[in-house]
């Protein structure tokens, strides 16, 4: 399926605020405002999304926050936010980039952070923990649903599981794809200009969080509770 980039030092994001230093896209974290990384961006903000509108008037940390755009948005609902990076890079930019009140971005190890809260987001990184029988650059593991699940139970004695889908027109896309699509748009040259335009055009509302099928989702998200 052709959505746009993973690695591609090349790129750049592009219109940032003054003195705001813009990030590469190397394939390690989602940026915003790379419209050749537009799928991923919303992909990964579609659950920021969902997550905001459960922990309205709660403080939240958000491990790993990269950028901080979904800190950002967390800060939207929630009584305070601390985006947690270790990146000197990303946490530059991010404290930079998006400044409210209730948010601070703080570079530190996932590891070593600790301030009390009342929810931790962790998206895009659990996969990162080392593997011998890792399969892709960045992911070290990749997760079968049951395999998370039973993970998230080892440590929390009530867990929620829910899967990422496509919607819309991505759902669209993907029938078509089984149809022959691919072979199409290769064929009559229009792979560029069909994707230059369509994946841009990706909004949040192109995805769907479901609690079926989990093993056909492209992403999993675990709520993890702390109490039964």
């Amino acid at each position: 399926m052709q959505y746009g980039p993973r690695i591609a030092e090349e790129y750049l994001q592009r219109n940032q605020p003054p003195g705001v230093p813009p990030l590469p896209l190397t394939g390690e974290r989602t940026l915003p405002d790379v419209p050749e990384e537009n799928y991923w961006y919303r992909r990964h903000l579609v659950v920021y999304e969902w997550i905001a509108a459960r922990v309205a008037g709660l403080r939240v940390v958000d491990m790993a926050c990269g950028e901080g755009y979904g800190s950002d948005l967390l800060a939207t609902k929630a009584a305070s936010v601390v985006g947690v990076d270790a990146n000197p890079e990303a946490h530059e930019h991010a404290r930079l980039r998006y400044v409210r009140p209730n948010l601070r971005f703080e570079r530190d190890l996932v590891e070593s952070f600790a301030e009390p809260c009342d929810a931790v987001v962790f998206l895009q990184t659990i996969e990162h923990v080392q593997d011998p029988g890792a399969i892709n650059p960045w992911h070290l593991k990749e997760y079968r649903a049951e395999e998370f699940r039973g993970l998230c139970e080892g440590h929390f004695p009530r867990v929620e599981m829910h899967g990422l889908f496509h919607a819309r027109k991505l759902r669209a896309h993907e029938l078509a794809i089984r149809l022959g699509w691919d072979s199409v748009h290769k064929r009559i040259g229009l792979t560029k200009p069909f994707y230059d335009r369509f994946t841009p055009a990706i909004s949040a509302r192109d995805f769907a969080l479901r609690g079926t099928d989990l093993d056909r989702a492209l992403d999993f998200l675990a709520v993890c509770h702390a109490s039964a």
